[in-house]
């Protein structure tokens, strides 16, 4: 996959695409990463890439020429079109489900705006997907984006040691992760559940099942209404539910 990373600031990006999973999916050739200041495509001699708003107000707005330019000249080419993705807070709210439809494509850009907003012409004309990582304002879009390139990446083929690990993440199910334990068997006086030492594979696989549903049921019991489950599942829920009765 090619990832294009259109901002003011590309410096803020070298530590995290040159370290941890991102690091070694570059190393492996499994990614490449660009990132591009768009304002080396400002087309005035002062070199700017905003503007006072029409119609007034407070802040500054992205011009449309450097944007552009900037994207059609990566473009230019290429045989398919990537996707264009505009990271702000209208957008639509990134999932996992998103980033596994991202992870299928082979070129991404991303768009990392700054000030008050972009011109239209940017939403309407030149990208494909805009997208939020939730209901706040960061102060760029660099940060959204490093969020979500890192969540695509990861379930690229090749770049997890374990390929299960993606599989069996937080949301990828479609509920929360099941908990964790390594050694010690014994921590001061907490121990671990003995299922996980019974190497008894059914059982364990229940255990983590029932966990994890427990575990959604808890914290984030809305993901619930988009399972499917089973008759035992739906009896846990119920005595879970009396429980709190």
């Amino acid at each position: 996959m090619n990832i294009d990373v259109l901002t003011l600031f590309p410096e803020m990006f070298e530590g995290v695409f040159g370290s941890s999973i991102l690091g070694k999916a570059r190393e492996k050739g499994i990614v490449s990463f660009r990132t591009i200041n768009f304002r080396d495509y400002a087309n005035n001699k002062h070199n700017t890439v905003d503007d006072y708003p029409y119609g007034g107000g407070g802040g500054m707005v992205l011009k449309p020429e450097p944007i552009f330019a900037a994207v059609e000249e990566r473009m230019a080419g290429l045989q398919s079109q990537p996707r264009v993705i505009l990271m702000c807070p209208q957008g639509e709210t990134f999932t996992q489900r998103k980033a596994e439809e991202l992870a299928a494509e082979e070129h991404l850009i991303f768009i990392c705006g700054h000030y008050e907003g972009y011109d239209e012409r940017i939403r309407r004309y030149l990208v494909t997907d805009e997208l939020s990582i939730g209901d706040y304002v960061l102060t760029g879009g660099e940060i959204p984006a490093m969020a979500v390139i890192d969540c695509v990446t990861r379930l690229l083929p090749g770049v997890l040691g374990n390929e299960s690990s993606a599989v069996t993440d937080s949301f990828s199910t479609g509920l929360l992760e099941y908990p964790h334990y390594t050694r010690p068997a014994k921590f001061r006086d907490w121990e671990v559940p003995e299922v996980l030492l019974s190497g008894h594979h059914g059982n364990i696989d229940k255990w983590r099942r029932q966990q994890s549903l427990h575990r959604t049921f808890l914290r984030r019991p809305e993901l619930l209404d988009k399972i499917p489950l089973t008759k035992e599942e739906k009896d846990w829920i119920k005595e879970w539910e009396a429980s709190r009765e």
